[in-house]
């Protein structure tokens, strides 16, 4: 039998990587996991009260597009966090953003692009689901780095014509997984310019948008509405994952113009699985309220400082302006993920397992992802031993 050969140059994905790196071999001490980004802060205290109030919703099949109560939930939010006013045509409701960071792509980038093979502009490191949804659609994958030099985030502007030109979509991650990096409303704003010039669309991944050290990140669509760009060329992506600590609700949402939300909506009406009512009830209490988002925030700023205290002193180290991963130099990442393995119990993952070789360089391979998610206590414990086995100078 014959298997498509369009996903033959997609590598395992990083968790299965990671697990056939050090599985072999014994943990060095009690395992502090640190590679997964799965929050375990508190969940919302609400939860099991509006699951167990909307329980027969079980026994209907659920809105494809988002409940009316959900959709206005999401809309008000919209309108308090960045102060712009989105239609729930604009919306579509999604499970999680991974979802539709994929479907998007197959509902929005047509086949052709100026006569010649569309291309998915992507940073290098970033988050898998892009080279899938690129390759999905029949589109060439360009990786461009995202790194020190350009403030880890990727200088699309810097492609030659010829490529911009046939570019469909661009993805963004701001704040940035795994560097953290933020995208100030200059950048998005040329951004935006540049999707505009070369007639494609900019796909924004927000999902880390509620965990920030000093400042709330700018949207990029409060930015599109500020400089007047067409609704239809920025999609933003968002999610209950990371913000409400809730990575199992599969709940998020994609917001961008009417056009282009009506053909994800049916494309999603023949393909997609539309989230359960229950969760979609609990969603909507999660996006009406904003003390647990505060309190979870609190708790990351705390280990902001803490990684700071640490780390402060390590060549290269830089506090992560958003989301809760730390980016830490290393002299080969997939060697410090074993040896911290092997030495302490401390699970992290190697930079390479997030990026891709382009001419030969691959630039995660200098780094790990330290994730920031357990309790506070293990969160030191595991930065200590990771100072202690990688940094430490006796």
């Amino acid at each position: 039998m014959q298997f498509p050969e369009r996903f033959s140059n997609l590598p395992d994905y990083a968790f299965p990587r990671l697990r056939a790196l050090l599985d072999p071999h014994p943990a060095g001490g009690d395992v502090i996991h640190m590679s997964i980004g799965e929050p375990k802060h508190p969940m919302p205290p609400f939860v099991a009260e509006v699951m167990a109030a909307n329980l027969n919703g079980f026994g209907i099949y659920p809105a494809n597009d988002g409940t009316a109560a959900l959709l206005t939930a999401i809309q008000g939010w919209l309108g308090r966090r960045y102060g712009v006013e989105v239609g729930t045509d604009r919306l579509m409701v999604l499970n999680g953003t991974r979802e539709g960071l994929f479907n998007a792509a197959l509902a929005l980038s047509p086949e052709r692009k100026n006569g010649g093979q569309p291309v998915f502009l992507m940073p290098n490191p970033f988050y898998q689901v892009y080279a899938a949804a690129a390759l999905a659609v029949g589109a060439e994958p360009v990786y461009v780095p995202a790194t020190a030099d350009t403030g880890f985030l990727p200088d699309y502007a810097a492609l030659p014509a010829e490529v911009l030109d046939r570019v469909t979509v661009a993805y963004l991650c701001s704040p940035a997984n795994p560097q953290g990096a933020i995208a100030s409303r200059d950048r998005l704003a040329d951004m935006i310019r540049l999707a505009e010039k070369h007639d494609f669309r900019l796909f924004v991944d927000e999902c880390y948008s509620e965990i920030w050290r000093d400042a709330p990140p700018p949207g990029a669509l409060e930015v599109a509405a500020e400089i007047g760009a067409d609704p239809e060329r920025v999609f933003v992506f968002h999610s209950l994952s990371k913000r409400s600590n809730l990575p199992g609700l599969r709940s998020g949402f994609v917001a961008g113009g009417a056009e282009g939300i009506r053909h994800i909506r049916k494309l999603r009406a023949f393909s997609g699985a539309p989230v359960p009512a229950p969760l979609q009830a609990v969603a909507t209490a999660a996006w009406n309220d904003e003390a647990h988002v505060q309190a979870s925030l609190a708790l990351y700023h705390q280990k902001f400082d803490l990684a700071q205290r640490i780390f402060g002193n390590v060549p290269g180290y830089r506090t992560p302006e958003g989301g809760f991963f730390l980016w830490l130099p290393v002299p080969d990442g997939e060697a410090a993920a074993l040896k911290l393995w092997t030495d302490t119990g401390v699970r992290v993952v190697p930079g390479a397992y997030f990026s891709r070789d382009v001419g030969g360089v691959n630039p995660g391979h200098g780094y790990i992802r330290v994730a920031l998610v357990a309790s506070h206590d293990d969160t030191r414990r595991g930065l200590e031993r990771i100072h202690d086995c990688l940094y430490r100078k006796d």
